[in-house]
């Protein structure tokens, strides 16, 4: 017989956005639609015929006004796909309404404005996650277990790029008043990448940044990391770039490569490539929707009122690694990092 308590445990989430983002648009809204977790129940904008339009693709409410989403009694969560700048603002709002909150990456601009979020949303019982999503692509698991067996040996070092080609005058990671700029936006990936697969403290040994005069922001990038067991990392992204989105694991004994690995499509089939001596081996792993995925972990940890072990840690450890390559290319020297 199922319990009153069971049945409340299998509702899905009903979700509001706060924003009508070109990414809620075409990547994120239709992954809550194919998800059985969590289902949106409104879309809020300050222009209401752009919430109109979301509402009438995604079977939602339209709702005029930020404050006016959050006063729901209905919207149990809110997903925020604000530009990177309002992050912080709106998700301790949207924390003091009572709301749990995925918001986009990363969840603030500065370290401590993410350390004050996540005591905040401890201190009221709710769940704050960044949608990290990549991660929970299933094929970062395949590659830990491959390392983790012996497949390239003792990693030795890391390089990994997330670079795409210039976006529209009008886009606003061009815009240095809303949290704008490559370091935040396509860097977060490579710096997540170092994170996921590199051991203890990571520093900044040095950086550089390029800025964009016409719009005040930076446009690409480059870091060099150290981690305490001196695996290092290079990293490199931008805004004014041929597409590229991958990963080498650099071992005693081989390496490991991985193309596509922060943004693939649900449908997309993972390739990893292990050379090892005079061996090439190719293995194809199968798709996984990692939007979805990360939606069913934010949706699991509100049902059971407990957030993903070490997720708001990692977010924290990005924000601050962010400053300390911002840091080190501000002095041309390396840094501190976390």
């Amino acid at each position: 017989m199922t319990t009153d308590s069971e049945s409340v445990a299998r509702t899905p989430l009903r979700v509001g956005v706060l924003g009508c983002a070109q990414v809620a648009w075409g990547r994120t809204l239709p992954a809550f639609a194919d998800s059985d977790t969590a289902h949106v129940v409104a879309v809020a904008s300050r222009d209401k015929e752009k919430a109109d339009r979301f509402a009438r693709r995604f079977g939602c409410d339209a709702v005029e006004g930020y404050e006016a989403l959050l006063k729901d009694p209905g919207v149990e969560a809110v997903y925020l796909p604000l530009p990177t700048g309002l992050h912080a603002e709106w998700t301790e709002r949207a924390l003091r309404a009572g709301k749990h909150v995925l918001a986009e990456k990363p969840i603030a601009t500065t370290h401590r404005e993410a350390a004050r979020l996540a005591a905040l949303a401890d201190g009221l019982g709710l769940v704050l996650m960044e949608n990290r999503m990549f991660v929970h692509h299933r094929q970062h698991t395949a590659v830990r277990e491959f390392v983790a067996d012996g497949a390239i040996g003792e990693l030795r070092f890391l390089t990994s790029t997330m670079c795409i080609p210039p976006l529209s005058a009008d886009d606003v990671r061009y815009r240095p008043d809303l949290g704008g700029g490559a370091l935040l936006d396509v860097g977060f990936y490579p710096l997540h990448a170092a994170l996921h697969f590199l051991s203890g403290r990571l520093d900044v040994l040095g950086a550089t940044l390029r800025h964009d005069p016409r719009y005040g922001v930076d446009v690409g990038g480059g870091v060099l990391l150290r981690a305490e067991d001196a695996v290092t990392a290079h990293l490199a992204f931008g805004f004014e770039h041929g597409y590229r989105s991958h990963y080498e694991l650099h071992g005693s004994e081989g390496r490991l490569t991985l193309e596509r690995a922060f943004t693939p499509s649900a449908a997309w089939q993972p390739v990893v490539r292990i050379e090892r001596g005079n061996r090439t081996e190719e293995i194809t792993l199968p798709p996984s929707h990692q939007r979805r995925e990360i939606i069913g972990v934010f949706a699991a940890a509100v049902r059971d009122g407990e957030p993903p072990a070490g997720h708001l840690a990692t977010a924290l450890r990005g924000v601050a690694l962010s400053e300390a390559v911002r840091d080190a290319a501000g002095r041309g020297s390396g840094g501190h990092g976390a």
